[in-house]
């Protein structure tokens, strides 16, 4: 929200400096996130009127202008395309400067002295998105009502302070000059001086004129209505013009500019239609038609939906409802009368509607937070007032007011001790009662331990006691709020056996070298035809929201592989490389109507080669980097007997380098390179290799949580084993059956070479494993170790078919 200094201080005394102010207000909670001197910098440029124009004698594209700037009449030579005689423009006299140091000085253009120059609002280091757009190719154009020869900086209001708030969605009511005036008030104490509306009113009645039919209740609360006939459309005065710029709004005509003004100034939106183009003469507040069609003030047509809230006359939808207007009902030059449109529709249903069109306005904004309905027919009636004053309008006797239920204030019991209890502070009854009253709320003593509290209508936001003793903290002082000790004894922190090992795995990732990531539960439909999923597959079945801000994130995730991509291929296109991450998330199954599950998942990738330190070489990140992460996280969380398979099943993943991780007869996840197709895809430069595991399945696998044991007393005892199979038997198969058969004095089954050539023959394989044995209480024989190897031979045979390799 935009506040203009100058137009706050018309209904606030303020004897504080802007930065002093914005001081103030940011230690109340409403944080001014920025002071805004909105002079671009230039001097010398002055109002003039173009009293005539002829051409150039020597060149076609030059115009020759005599202009007044004040009882002086300047020539100056130009090639705007939009100049006319009458008009109002910027002149910069000999000796002026503009933005970037440029000085104007007399010049010469074939042969035609030129002493000085008509500005565009480009030279003047204006924001071009505020004027007319017949005014962006060339010069701009000021306000008829500028006195001649004035600065333009003050005809713009250029001279002028803005404070850029940040308002909370709970504060609806700071999102106007009024409201920020209410707050002012209350922290200094000063009144409030609202404006005094006073207006004239005329015949024929207005029932006589327009009708109003609210088939929506439920949506709207409340419609009223004024007609002003007999309007004359032009620009609106230079000082509206001036506070509408400053609050970032591009101003029209008089009748669309005072509807913004009056938004601005009370925060009430409001709607101007054309009342001579609404068929019967009747407002109809309905939904919208299934199908149903309207081309929308933007020039863009839209089907709208059945829950849509529209606002419609006796044959067609007018507007959308609290978003934006219909065309066909627009204000134009051949308007003559007005029908002001100031309502109250549900916040849920514009915000609703504004998702579905992707069509966010300043009155959308302030419906989705809720307005104040009691405020609606003073603001119809500050819109009319200022209509009759502005552009010779005669308002209508009376105003149509549809009110669907009547609502009593809100009333909160407040138990004034507990301002105290809460904030640790000792403020006295007369204290917190002032403070209070200073916010605009009645105060009845009903009990010396109970008060009344009457919310104003302005102030949605007080529903609780708790929200009276934040506002009691927030005009207080945050800041005066002493600093305490919690008294008690703070309990000792006891983590679940499920965080003890979230943590666990985390810190295992870090460990080994990746960086974690948290990455969006929402992501894009069309990831599973870049990852290359058949339909059908089970990632396919996906929650879909309702109202999701935009297309690529309508889907919740069922695999956390989308973000860890996203963030790869981010991390390459700015050259950052290594990447080596991983992300521990949780990802979402539908259940029917039911809430869907949501099972936790640990997922990593890394890509490209690890830079060298000052006690290891370049390594570069392949699979088997990627297993030995996964067998440390494993290994940390005390999962027993992991296996690793290959597989095709995974189609994202590159055929023949990717497998799938066991334990038992849980697949717990999988690991490999990505597929070629979609390393392309998300252009990344290197090869990548990820890994996903199921981390619900792996805390119920995990063993105890580790507890302190003694380092041994006896040493180990190593003997390596030599092996010929079949070339078909996995490596992980014969380890099992070592571990198996070794019982439980093999500490260690480490595979060191992996040999084939023809001393073992064809079809064959050499496996060489090193196995390390020890007791804890004494030390192993070498008799001992024998016969636990010649069992270990033993089954070997047997149940892999394997042979002890002979030197």
């Amino acid at each position: 929200m935009r506040v203009p200094y100058s137009w706050l201080k018309e209904y606030v005394e303020i004897e504080l400096s802007p930065e002093e102010l914005a001081q103030k207000l940011t230690m109340a909670g409403l944080p001014v996130e920025n002071i805004i001197n909105l002079h671009p910098g230039f001097s010398g440029v002055v109002a003039g009127k173009i009293i005539a124009i002829e051409e150039h004698p020597h060149a076609d594209h030059l115009k020759v202008c005599q202009v007044d700037v004040g009882g002086k009449y300047l020539q100056v030579v130009s090639g705007a395309p939009n100049m006319a005689v009458g008009q109002w423009v910027a002149v910069a006299l000999e000796g002026a400067r503009l933005p970037g140091g440029r000085e104007i000085r007399r010049a010469t253009f074939r042969g035609v002295d030129s002493f000085g120059m008509l500005c565009s609002a480009q030279e003047l280091g204006l924001d071009t998105s505020l004027v007319a757009p017949e005014d962006r190719e060339g010069i701009i154009t000021l306000p008829p009502d500028a006195p001649l020869g004035q600065d333009v900086a003050r005809v713009l209001g250029l001279e002028e302070i803005v404070l850029e708030l940040e308002v909370t969605t709970n504060r609806a009511d700071c999102l106007s000059i009024l409201g920020v005036a209410r707050e002012v008030a209350a922290l200094t104490g000063a009144p409030v001086k609202e404006p005094n509306v006073d207006l004239r009113e005329e015949n024929p009645p207005v029932v006589e004129l327009a009708s109003i039919e609210i088939e929506a209740p439920d949506m709207c609360g409340r419609y009223v209505a004024r007609v002003v006939r007999n309007v004359t459309i032009g620009p609106s005065p230079g000082w509206m013009q001036a506070r509408l710029r400053a609050c970032g709004m591009r101003p029209i005509n008089n009748i669309v500019d005072i509807t913004n003004y009056v938004m601005l100034e009370m925060g009430q939106p409001l709607h101007a239609f054309d009342y001579d183009l609404l068929k019967g003469k009747k407002i109809i507040v309905r939904r919208a038609k299934r199908g149903e069609k309207i081309v929308t003030l933007d020039g863009q047509e839209r089907v709208l939906e059945e829950n849509l809230l529209v606002i419609a006359d006796k044959e067609r939808a007018v507007a959308v409802a609290g978003v934006m207007g219909g065309l066909e009902t627009e204000v134009t030059r051949q308007t003559r009368n007005i029908l002001i449109e100031s309502a109250h529709f549900d916040g849920v249903a514009i915000r609703r509607a504004s998702r579905y069109l992707s069509l966010r306005s300043e009155a959308s904004l302030r419906f989705e937070r809720s307005v104040n309905i009691e405020g609606a027919p003073r603001a119809a009636d500050r819109a009319a007032e200022l209509m009759q004053k502005l552009a010779g309008g005669s308002i209508a006797h009376g105003r149509l007011d549809c009110y669907v239920a009547r609502k009593s204030p809100v009333t909160i019991r407040f138990r004034p001790e507990r301002v105290n209890y809460f904030l640790g502070t000792e403020l006295s009854r007369e204290e917190i009662k002032e403070i209070l009253e200073r916010l605009k709320l009645k105060v009845k003593e009903k009990s010396p331990d109970t008060w009344q509290v009457e919310v104003p209508s302005t102030r949605g936001d007080l529903t609780q006691e708790i929200d009276l003793v934040e506002e009691v903290a927030r005009l207080y002082g945050y800041d005066r709020i002493p600093i305490t000790i919690p008294p008690g004894v703070v309990p000792g922190e006891k983590k679940s056996r499920r965080q003890v090992w979230e943590e666990a795995g985390q810190e295992a990732a870090v460990a080994c070298g990746l960086t974690q990531v948290i990455t969006y539960s929402f992501i894009n439909p069309k990831i599973w035809d870049i990852l290359r999923l058949p339909p059908g597959h089970k990632w396919r079945r996906t929650v879909v929201l309702q109202n999701p801000l935009r297309e690529e994130q309508s889907i919740l995730r069922t695999t956390l592989l989308p973000g860890l991509l996203e963030v790869a291929a981010r991390n390459a296109n700015r050259r950052v490389m290594p990447v080596a991450i991983f992300e521990l998330g949780r990802v979402f199954i539908p259940q029917g109507n039911e809430l869907p599950q949501e099972p936790l998942r640990l997922a990593g990738l890394v890509m490209g080669t690890r830079e060298r330190g000052w006690d290891w070489p370049p390594v570069e990140m392949d699979f088997y980097y990627l297993k030995g992460v996964v067998e440390e996280i494993l290994e940390r969380v005390r999962v027993p007997k992991v296996r690793w398979e290959p597989t095709t099943a995974y189609p994202f993943l590159h055929p023949g380098r990717s497998a799938e991780i066991w334990v038992y007869r849980d697949a717990i996840g999988f690991a490999g390179e990505l597929h070629p197709d979609v390393l392309s895809a998300f252009d990344l430069p290197a090869r990548a290799y990820i890994f996903e595991l199921d981390w619900e399945i792996l805390m119920e696998l995990a063993g105890g949580i580790p507890a302190y044991q003694p380092l041994p007393k006896f040493p180990a005892v190593e003997r390596d084993l030599a092996v010929v199979v079949s070339e078909e038997v996995p490596s992980e198969k014969v380890r099992e059956v070592i571990l198996a058969a070794a019982g439980p004095y093999l500490k260690e089954c480490r595979l060191f070479d992996l040999y084939r050539g023809q001393q073992i023959g064809e079809g064959k394989k050499s496996l060489a494993f090193t196995l390390s044995f020890q007791r804890e209480d004494r030390t192993l024989t070498d008799v001992e170790v024998n016969s636990i190897m010649q069992e270990i031979e033993k089954e070997l045979g047997r149940r892999v078919g394997a042979v002890l390799r002979q030197e």
